[in-house]
């Protein structure tokens, strides 16, 4: 914690708002869940809007969300803050480790997010997991599947995990839709209080997982001011013949393409055109 009294009231001030914001959103949202409202999809949604407004997490897009359904979102993962950021953009719901579920507070969260908990390295209930996210998503659900399985220092894009990608295509039985989009997404903090964020300065939001999560929470919450830029790369449509395998592989190629671009690092075709 900071000695600054400044900063200190202001994490006692983040802290409080969204503490009161989900002490009256959650029995709405436990209400919708149980009864399947679609107000579910949309309480938190409006936690997360005013959550980047109150952390100072300014969210900057590039391209849209797919507007199709089925859709499943496959992005980079670098810090509990990508839940946020992404969070605000539009209704979703994540996939995420199963140990998160029984993190204090944010395993509260991410249950009231209707998250999908799955055991990453149970490659015997790989097509039962699949199957689950896939109901979601023949149910219309946006789901977030950070196919890294971990995640990185925020300067570089991780080796895509395929196992989960198998979603897509059981979302085709689920759904009765004829293609399933995938979309890649990739998420890039560019800046801290008006100043760009270089290779050293990113691990001050990306949140590895041998960092401890407190301390993390707290050095962020205090810059005020994180720029994350999001952009959203042109949706790959998932037919019942389409391999998995190479889906996720164009998917990698996008995020990493999308996140150097955040940076300011032209693609091999740009450089190729203007040598």
């Amino acid at each position: 914690m900071s000695r600054d009294p400044v900063a200190t009231a202001r994490l006692a001030a983040i802290a409080l708002v969204l503490a009161l914001t989900t002490l009256v959103l959650t029995p709405l949202q436990l209400l919708a869940i149980r009864f399947r409202w679609r107000l579910a999809g949309v309480l938190p949604f409006l936690w997360q809007r005013i959550a980047v407004r109150v952390a100072g997490l300014r969210v900057h897009r590039r391209g849209a969300p797919a507007a199709g359904r089925p859709l499943l979102l496959v992005s980079n993962h670098q810090s509990w803050a990508d839940i946020m950021a992404l969070g605000s953009v539009m209704p979703l719901s994540f996939i995420a480790k199963s140990d998160v579920e029984g993190w204090p507070v944010f395993g509260l969260l991410a249950r009231l997010q209707r998250t999908v908990f799955v055991e990453r390295g149970a490659r015997g209930r790989t097509g039962a997991q699949a199957d689950s996210i896939a109901e979601r998503l023949g149910a219309g659900d946006a789901m977030v599947l950070f196919a890294e399985g971990t995640t990185s220092d925020g300067n570089t894009v991780l080796p895509f995990k395929t196992a989960l990608f198998g979603a897509a295509q059981a979302a085709l039985k689920a759904s009765g839709a004829d293609e399933v989009l995938v979309q890649p997404v990739a998420i890039a903090y560019v800046g801290a209080n008006g100043m760009a964020l270089g290779r050293f300065g990113r691990p001050l939001a990306a949140w590895p997982g041998e960092v401890e999560l407190m301390p993390h929470l707290s050095a962020f919450l205090r810059e005020g001011a994180i720029d994350v830029e999001i952009s959203f790369g042109e949706p790959i449509r998932v037919t019942p013949g389409s391999d998995r395998k190479a889906v996720a592989r164009r998917c990698e190629a996008e995020v990493r393409r999308m996140l150097l671009a955040s940076f300011g690092f032209p693609s091999a075709d740009e450089t190729a055109r203007n040598p």
